[in-house]
């Protein structure tokens, strides 16, 4: 008997798969969920998601959100979501300093708040990705 783990972001599911243990990161620490977990609502930190499926591991990026554990289905809600497997190192860095020089400029210019907080989120989350991608080799 596995769990079945869904990770949404507002764009889409990024993840839907029967899985044996997922583990993830919340802001009280990194927990482990196997099926018969108590029901759990937890908030979710960016950074890794591990999960164990038929012997495989597979490494996702997350950012910030929620986590609902019931029965035996994990849902993660989150803004952003990534298969860490399947991408590369040059793409997240590319990626990192856009992000970091958009929010740079959006500072200068004196931009809305929200899209500073929308910046700083597209930013962090390169940084997650490129840090897992780093320790993952």
């Amino acid at each position: 008997m596995g769990l079945t783990l869904e990770i949404v972001t507002p764009e889409s599911r990024a993840y839907n798969s029967t899985v044996d243990t997922v583990s993830l990161p919340t802001e009280l620490g990194e927990i482990g969920v196997l099926p018969g977990h108590i029901p759990l609502l937890a908030s979710v930190e960016a950074g890794e998601v591990v999960v164990q499926k038929n012997g495989e591991i597979e490494h996702l990026a997350v950012d910030a959100g929620f986590a609902q554990v019931f029965g035996d289905k994990v849902s993660i809600l989150t803004e952003q979501a990534i298969d860490i497997d399947h991408t590369h190192l040059d793409q997240i860095e590319e990626a990192k300093v856009r992000a970091e020089a958009a929010l740079v400029e959006a500072k200068e210019l004196g931009i809305d708040p929200k899209e500073i907080e929308r910046l700083e989120s597209i930013a962090r989350f390169a940084m997650v990705q490129e840090l897992i991608k780093k320790k993952r080799g």
